[in-house]
């Protein structure tokens, strides 16, 4: 168990910065360390702090996407001294073992699975098996690991091949449907490509096309990215939001999560290609989903410089991708505290404000729950792998950027870039 910080929300308001973005990373590591399935250690999709009874429930189904998070975020906890190496490495090869005996289909793993048995648990009827995007997620925390733990002893040269293998057997091609220029994003035994979702740009599958351009098996041409992700309806933008241009993406660059999956391990600083220069683009984007929440067209109780960030999380009637075409008063902790590098101080004023003026409404056990809507008086009581990774991860890669060097050091990574004309002062330096 990884003992959870007592010291109350106002307490950890006044902390100085570093301290208290490392006391965040802890309690929000918790959901990774604690609060992972019991069988396999995988990360669970989410669990459920319930406030009337203090019930701590478990969803059962593991997260695919979230669990290459939550790999990344035990990097960090092994760095910081949270837990220590062999804690971690014994942990990882549980996970290991899981992903092993997993159900795959053409080397890609299901958005969902049991942690025990390895079946997959179906997201909708015809989404019942292979997800290219999630297993882009699980693959970037393999890759860092891999990095990472570079023991010379049996279990870490034992797990580092088998992580090799995960990644090797994920038939990056085959999801180009016969040869097309585009990847498709499921495909199953059952259905085929019923569900026939072509990725397109910009959004959070950059990941997926670099690393299936990257991969030392089964890749993909860099066609299939220039004409694929690169292009769609909402690849290209080039309007003006509040007086900050954004080049590519969405209306409003669309929710902040396209900000932040990819670039967990892709360092997106100097990261330039023919159509943007990522740091750029990114920072842009939090810029504007900021500026929406203080001019605050709408209208809802609490938005402003100290309370904004919006993107998908659950609220208070479901589970909706939240930007500010489609906002309905939902802040999620997830979306200011993981932008962390691209707006420091901003970010920092967020988290003090949730923490003295919302207290343990927002503050629990695993870090920030998911979500609240003031105007509803709703705060939710949930957490959800894929949004409490990305505070851990890219509050670390503000810090010290260790994810980011440690992705990027990747030969694979390194040729990526190479195969689809990317510049990055990385390739400068492993060049030198």
């Amino acid at each position: 168990m990884l003992k959870k910080d007592d010291r109350t929300p106002k307490a950890l308001a006044a902390l100085p910065d570093d301290e208290l973005i490392e006391a965040v990373q802890r309690q929000t590591f918790r959901y990774f360390w604690d609060g992972a399935d019991a069988a396999s250690g995988l990360a669970l999709d989410r669990r459920t702090l319930v406030a009337a009874t203090g019930e701590d429930v478990a969803d059962p189904r593991v997260a695919i996407g979230g669990t290459g998070f939550g790999i990344m975020a035990m990097i960090v906890a092994v760095e910081r001294g949270w837990i220590t190496r062999d804690a971690a490495l014994e942990r990882l090869g549980r996970m290991r073992d899981a992903l092993l005996r997993a159900q795959r289909y053409h080397g890609t793993f299901p958005h969902f699975m049991d942690g025990a048995s390895g079946k997959t648990f179906p997201m909708s009827p015809k989404d019942d098996a292979g997800d290219l995007v999630e297993t882009s997620f699980l693959c970037m925390g393999l890759l860092c690991a891999r990095q990472y733990f570079d023991d010379d002893t049996a279990a870490a040269r034992q797990l580092r091949a088998d992580f090799d293998t995960l990644w090797h057997e994920v038939e990056w091609s085959w999801f180009t449907q016969g040869g097309q220029d585009v990847l498709y994003w499921h495909w199953s035994p059952n259905h085929g490509w019923a569900m026939n979702h072509q990725i397109h740009g910009s959004n959070e599958c950059l990941i997926t096309y670099f690393l299936a351009a990257a991969a030392p098996r089964h890749a993909v041409d860099p066609r299939v990215y220039h004409r694929g992700y690169s292009s769609g309806p909402d690849f290209v933008n080039g309007k003006n939001y509040y007086g900050i241009d954004m080049p590519l993406g969405s209306a409003y660059g669309g929710p902040l999560f396209f900000t932040h999956y990819s670039y967990l391990g892709l360092d997106p600083h100097g990261l330039k290609d023919r159509y943007a220069d990522y740091w750029d683009l990114n920072t842009r984007h939090v810029k504007i989903n900021r500026a929406h929440c203080i001019a605050n067209p709408r209208g809802f109780k609490g938005y402003g410089a100290s309370c904004w960030g919006l993107t998908a999380s659950d609220d208070p009637d479901g589970y909706l991708a939240h930007d500010p075409s489609n906002d309905n008063g939902t802040i999620s902790p997830t979306a200011a505290l993981a932008s962390l590098p691209y707006a420091p101080a901003e970010v920092l004023q967020v988290i003090r404000h949730f923490l003295t003026v919302h207290g343990t409404k927002v503050w629990k056990d695993y870090g920030f729950v998911d979500a609240f809507n003031e105007s509803r008086d709703w705060f939710a009581e949930t957490y959800l792998a894929i949004d409490q990774g990305p505070i851990v991860v890219m509050m670390e890669n503000h810090r010290t950027g260790l994810l980011w060097k440690l992705f990027m050091s990747v030969p694979e990574v390194q040729e990526g870039l190479r195969r689809l004309d990317f510049g990055s002062p990385y390739l400068a330096q492993s060049d030198a």
